[in-house]
């Protein structure tokens, strides 16, 4: 596979890339037209913040699987023209966490007790003691807006030293806030009025941008703000003139709205605002740490493994997708025969677990199912994409889960519907990865769901199944296995042939003008749909 690689990344990544056997190309800066041209035969894409990863870029990359952001923030790529596209987004959150709160920690301290200014008077030769009276951290209210990775290492860290934490996040629960010891607050406005300090870890939406401007700093009187989270969340002139006021006793800033900083950027002149250019990430660790987490989810994309930081697509644990694995490719299959043999619109998809399998995330075996079934309806279709797709088409996706099973220590059932008409095939895992179908439209059987599959149901007479079998014998078609199953003595049956070869229209239009054949379908698991006849 080939990676492009457009931000500079540590080389640890790129080497683990190499290793791996894959074509590493760096471009670093290139954009506009070059990138388009850079990026048309890219498997994967590696950036930081540097590149803008537009829809543009999504229509040029007709070969890409996954787009790598070395970090946390992923506000430079277009996540929506992305999962459109069928290409995983990733990021590496954990690799910096660490350095961005050790970061965010330092600038807190930096501007409690004037450090930096300290320094500069007295690198030009100045003995200033009298004039920097900082404050203690212990006892002082810190108020951390956004909860999330990074925030909470702030928080064990801040709070170890005696700090009262209170926390605005709508998206943390009350629990884990109070592992923490920080009271859950309801609003902006109300962490703000409680806190001396502010820190901010949330990333730029449009929700967030300018989030906190003049009157939200009105509130913070005589308090400090430290942003080593995203430019733009604070509004930058607001923030300049409160410190500059004395509304607030001080800021420190590592991040900004446009980046380089604009030199005329107002923060830059305040003299009790402390600015350093986004180095929240910049420790060596940090650096290697994200480079290889982004390779190894960029490595996984092309095994067709969960992606364990997949921002548009179904992830899990690492530790679980061994268990899983063996049904992902079950569902799959079981949608693509049940889509097959369904004779109406695709209205609803129902994915229902039983068993043991239904105490797993299962997020990614039900889009693999619902890839299953659009697949060979010749949509482009992937799991990023599969459950959008089902979305913008009006298909309503039900998915459902039992602890017991009576017949399986795990059964997968994709149903297709429309309205009163539906089809369900169910699926299991036998030991040693062996994977079976094992009922289709309520008929037992146990098929072996590979290659070419006739699925025939027809009157439980003598004869039928013989007739079959010469007809395809006599069309040289080789029958592999096969599986007969009824529901009462003279009634109907259903039929399942593993083939070795796709039966032509012929062979099939035949085998329907017998008189005891209700319908006739070939199952195709290798792609498409080859023929689907049946008699009313």
């Amino acid at each position: 596979m080939k990676v492009l690689v457009t931000d500079p990344i540590a080389d640890a990544g790129i080497q683990r890339l190499r290793a791996a056997g894959h074509d590493v190309e760096t471009a670093y800066e290139v954009e506009g037209d070059a990138l388009l041209d850079a990026v048309k035969d890219a498997n994967g894409l590696i950036v930081r913040s540097g590149t803008e990863v537009t829809d543009e870029v999504f229509e040029a990359a007709d070969d890409l699987v996954i787009v790598g952001r070395a970090g946390i923030g992923v506000d430079n790529i277009d996540i929506d023209a992305a999962t459109e596209h069928g290409v995983i987004v990733a990021n590496a959150p954990q690799g910096n966490v660490r350095a961005a709160a050790e970061h965010t920690v330092a600038m807190a301290f930096a501007t409690a007790r004037s450090i930096p200014q300290a320094h500069e008077r007295l690198t030009n030769r100045e003995w200033a003691k009298g004039e920097f009276l900082g404050t203690e951290l212990n006892g002082k209210t810190l108020g951390i807006v956004g909860l999330g990775r990074v925030g909470q290492e702030v928080a064990k860290r801040l709070g170890s030293i005696g700090m009262n934490l209170v926390a605005f996040d709508p998206y943390i629960s009350e629990e884990r806030a109070d592992q923490l010891g920080a009271e859950l607050v309801d609003d902006l406005e109300d962490c703000l009025a409680q806190a001396d300090f502010i820190t901010v870890h949330t990333p730029l939406t449009p929700e967030t941008e300018n989030m906190i401007g003049e009157e939200e700093l009105a509130q913070l009187e005589g308090g400090y703000v430290v942003n080593c989270a995203r430019g733009g969340i604070i509004d930058e002139p607001a923030l300049a003139e409160a410190v500059e006021d004395g509304v607030l006793a001080g800021a420190a800033v590592d991040v900004f709205a446009e980046e380089p900083v604009d030199p005329d950027n107002p923060l830059l002149d305040v003299e009790d605002v402390i600015v350093t250019p986004h180095l929240g990430a910049s420790t060596e660790a940090a650096q290697e740490n994200v480079a290889t987490s982004t390779a190894d989810q960029v490595m996984a994309a092309f095994r067709g493994e969960p992606v364990m930081n997949a921002l548009n697509a179904p992830s899990m644990d690492e530790s679980a997708f061994p268990r899983v694995r063996p049904y992902i490719d079950l569902a799959e299959t079981a949608g693509k025969i049940a889509v097959q043999l369904f004779e109406e619109r695709v209205e609803e998809v129902e994915i229902s677990y039983a068993g043991d399998i239904a105490e797993e995330d299962l997020d990614l075996v039900t889009a693999s199912a619902l890839k299953g079934v659009f697949e060979p309806l010749e949509w482009q279709v992937n799991a990023v994409n599969a459950p959008q797709i089902a979305e913008e088409r009006g298909i309503d996706v039900v998915e459902s889960k039992s602890r017991s099973s009576e017949d399986f220590q795990s059964l997968v059932t994709v149903t297709v519907k429309n309205g009163d008409e539906e089809v369900g095939v169910c699926g299991t895992q036998f030991a040693g990865e062996d994977p079976r179908i094992v009922r289709i439209d309520g008929y037992r059987v146990d098929a072996i769901p590979h290659g070419h599959m006739l699925v025939a149901r027809n009157e439980d007479v003598p004869g039928v199944i013989g007739f079959i079998g010469s007809t395809l014998g006599d069309a040289d078609v080789n029958i592999a296995a096969m599986f007969n199953a009824r529901e009462t003595i003279g009634g109907e049956a259903l039929s399942v042939y593993n083939l070795d070869d796709a039966p032509s229209e012929d062979v099939l239009t035949r085998i329907l003008d017998d008189e005891r054949i209700i319908n006739v379908s070939h199952i195709s698991l290798n792609g498409t749909v080859d023929d689907d006849t049946s008699d009313d």
